[in-house]
């Protein structure tokens, strides 16, 4: 992998940490949606900064997740993207203030042990099984 695949990872990971972290501290703001009044709450969610600016960010997440699923496979792509769970927890522990718990942070060691474990293989596996099983079985055909 060069340099700009690993930047393309590592903006996965970015947008969607952070977009999630502002969607969270901008519903902190405005307090439960009721169900009773579904569309009056999603306006006004929509109508709070940090909500907006988080959902740009996840915007950009999914550009960058449709970018990095276009030259890897999925097997490599979500698992190496875990490791916005790790940025998630981190900024929920010191910007919203969570507390997290021991079992949390053995979760986000494990995380952060798998995503290694899968970066270390190649991001994509070409073969000319895997590509004839996508297409199905070929016809045979007789010369007479």
């Amino acid at each position: 992998m060069n340099l700009r695949k690993y930047l393309v990872l590592l903006l996965v990971v970015l947008f969607g940490g952070i977009g999630d972290v502002l969607l969270k501290f901008g519903m902190n703001q405005l307090g439960p949606i009721r169900f009773n009044h579904l569309v009056p709450d999603l306006f006004a969610a929509l109508g709070n900064l940090w909500v907006v600016v988080g959902i740009f960010c996840l915007i950009a997440f999914f550009a960058s997740y449709l970018t990095a699923l276009s030259w890897a496979d999925l097997s490599y792509v979500l698992p190496a993207t875990a490791m916005g769970y790790v940025l998630i927890t981190l900024l929920s522990k010191f910007l919203l203030h969570e507390t997290i718990s021991p079992y949390r942070w053995a979760g986000v060691l494990l995380i952060s042990c798998g995503v290694g474990w899968v970066t270390r293989g190649p991001a994509r596996t070409d073969s000319q099984a895997a590509k004839q099983s996508l297409r199905g079985p070929q016809e045979q055909h007789e010369l007479a």
